[in-house]
């Protein structure tokens, strides 16, 4: 029996990596797996629970109790938080502004890396596969995916799309106002994960003069090519 696909995808802020994820997982006709959710989605609780988020412990214990369900749809990936879709709430600035002190959180990474695992082992089971993207992917958390790719980009060509992404534009000031989240989101989870080299055997798509389709051709060339002659 073919065991199911399944796709670890890492990558920084803005190189497209959610994007091409979700269009992989559609055109492949597998479960898709947003994980950076999984820490917004824990930000959010403890923020709505009024927790320090410098409470390691406390951050900790509500990761091990989260009432956390995700669906799995790349054309609707839904996160829902003890009954309530937290699927736009998460992506506030307020959660953006605050998340990296969950990610880089020690004591939290190893409790939702190893949901991380058993949704992609539960979402590959039901679908045939699964395309799981976020960071520490492709080595911590699936390094015996059948395919680990690094989806990665200038910072130049991250920042102009994740400002265009929120504010519609990529003016200088717009620029600015996005750096913040996409430069000291990075520099703070790289204390905690590798995500901007390649591991052995980790493939690296580099998007900075791709647009997305060409970004997303580029990833399923990858795929065809590890998956080639398997039945």
């Amino acid at each position: 029996m073919t065991a199911p696909l399944t796709i670890a995808i890492d990558g920084p802020s803005g190189s497209g990596k959610s994007s091409v994820a979700r269009a992989v997982a559609r055109r492949l006709g597998i479960g898709y797996l947003d994980t950076g959710a999984m820490y917004r989605a824990l930000t959010w609780w403890c923020l709505e629970r009024g927790l320090d988020l410098t409470d390691t412990s406390a951050v900790a214990e509500a990761a091990r109790t989260l009432p956390l369900e995700v669906g799995t749809d790349p054309d609707a990936p839904t996160v829902t938080v003890d009954g309530t879709d937290v699927s736009a709430a998460i992506r506030t600035s307020e959660v953006s502004t605050a998340v990296s002190a969950v990610a880089t959180n020690r004591e939290v990474r190893p409790v939702l890396q190893q949901l991380q695992r058993d949704l992609m082992a539960r979402i590959a089971e039901e679908t045939g596969g699964v395309v799981a993207e976020g960071r520490d992917i492709t080595t911590v958390v699936a390094p015996d995916a059948t395919v680990r790719l690094l989806v990665t980009a200038s910072e130049e060509a991250r920042l102009r799309r994740r400002s265009t992404e929120l504010h519609g534009s990529a003016d200088a000031a717009a620029v600015e106002a996005t750096r913040d989240q996409v430069v000291r989101r990075d520099r703070d989870d790289s204390t905690v994960s590798t995500f901007t080299e390649a591991a052995e055997g980790v493939h690296l798509v580099d998007t900075s003069d791709l647009d997305l389709e060409a970004s997303i051709e580029a990833v399923l060339d990858v795929v065809a090519g590890e998956t080639q002659g398997e039945d």
